[in-house]
Formats: structure tokens, sequence, C-alpha cells
């Protein structure tokens, strides 16, 4: 497991808490619009410089007076099975845990929240759940069927409702027409929350630029999305 990137403070991705990042080198999707592909592709991140967990830990220590949380992002972290672990020594200081995951690992996202490893959860839905042929094309074409049922039953496990969680979706109209995002709504119907992001330009591992959507047509969105799901708008990825 390398760690290969820690932002000291945030206000914005554990709500209502400071917190730092930990973000992990590695991940099992090629999403096109992805722009942290020193994260993501084998030989990008061993470009990388490790950060030393005894370094990670130094700094969690120093600064317990300060920060509330850690979030542990990446790529992917359930990809790694030194994760839990991990998550185990973060908790032993007190703090609170948020993962952010693509869903791809049921197994271990239960795991985490049974062992009270994890407090808040932050999933991203890339399509909508009853269409695998453009969930895997957004993805780079590595999803597998198999996968796609994990990421259905990570969804499930949240709407279980046993751990704090938010549900987001990153939008541009390459991918996405209104309906779809409507019928994601219709689809996690009974979440606490779902987020709309929409697509910031930027280097993406896919080497392509997409279109974000208007504000007028997000505005729409969440007016129709609001009779199925607690739906609100993001204004940063």
């Amino acid at each position: 497991m390398k760690i290969l990137g820690l932002q000291k403070q945030s206000l914005i991705e554990y709500p209502g808490r400071i917190s730092a990042v930990v973000f992990l080198g590695g991940c099992n999707l090629r999403c096109q619009y992805c722009y942290v592909p020193h994260l993501v592709l084998p030989k990008e991140i061993k470009k990388q410089k490790e950060i030393p967990q005894k370094e990670i830990f130094s700094f969690l220590k120093e600064r317990k007076k300060f920060l509330e949380a850690v979030a542990v992002s990446g790529g992917e972290p359930t990809v790694h099975k030194e994760l839990p672990n991990f998550i185990k020594k973060i908790k032993k200081l007190s703090y609170l845990v948020e993962l952010e995951t693509n869903g791809t690992n049921p197994k271990i996202l239960k795991y985490l929240i049974d062992k009270n490893l994890v407090d808040y959860v932050a999933m991203d839905i890339k399509h909508r759940l009853d269409d695998f042929k453009r969930y895997k094309e957004i993805t780079g074409n590595v999803l597998t069927k198999k996968m796609f049922e994990n990421i259905k039953n990570s969804v499930k496990i949240l709407i279980s409702g046993k751990v704090n969680y938010e549900f987001r979706t990153t939008i541009m109209k390459e991918f996405h027409k209104p309906k779809d995002i409507l019928e994601i709504c219709k689809q996690i119907q009974g979440a606490k929350i779902y987020y709309l992001q929409n697509y910031q330009k930027n280097q993406t591992i896919s080497g392509k630029t997409f279109t974000p959507f208007e504000e007028k047509e997000i505005e729409e969105i969440l007016k129709k999305g609001q009779n199925f799901v607690n739906i609100k708008y993001r204004k940063y990825l």
C-alpha cells in the first residue's frame, strides 16, 4: 500500500469536521474523466515519492488538537489488503475516519462498517445502475459484470443505514443525460444524500476534455430529482 499524498487540512471532505486527507496509490477503474492519473496508473505511481506510514502517524499525533477526522482517498483505497489495519491505527488515535470509494469491494466495505472502523463513507456512482455498457465505458472499459454487481451491493449496504454516508456523481454531457441522473435518483431512493458534482476541465487519464452541464440544467435536474431522493449540487470536484 503506497501513500502518495497528504492534504494536511480540509474543510470539505468530512462533513462538518476539520480533516486531513490521505491519498493511496492504485485503482481498479480507469474513469475517463479522472484527473489524478498519478494515483491510478501503475507507470505514474512508480514515479511518485512514497510517504512512509511513520511520517503520517507522526503528523496525526501532532495535530490531534486541531484535526477531528481523517479521510482515506485514492485511487481506490479498498484495493489494498492492508487498508483495515491502516485504519485501525488511525482509529487508535481517536480520529473519525471517512472512506472514499467506488464501491467495487462490498466485502471490505461491510467489514469496515461492521468493525466500526469507518464513520462516514463517500461512494461514487458513475452512471445509472441498470446500464452496464455505459458504466463500463465511463470507467475505462475495465469494469466486469462482477464488479458492477459489487457496486450495486455496496449501494445496498450503505442504504441499510449502519454508517453515515453520501453518494455522488460527477456529471458531463458526453456520458450523462438528465434522464440518467433521474434514474439514479430512483435507484437510490431512501439514501441520506446524493450529490451532483459538475465536471471541471482538467488533464484526464483518457486525454479527453468533456463538457460540463449548465447551471440552469443542473437546477432542473435537482428540482425533478427531489421527488425521489435528497439530491444537492456540490460546486467542486
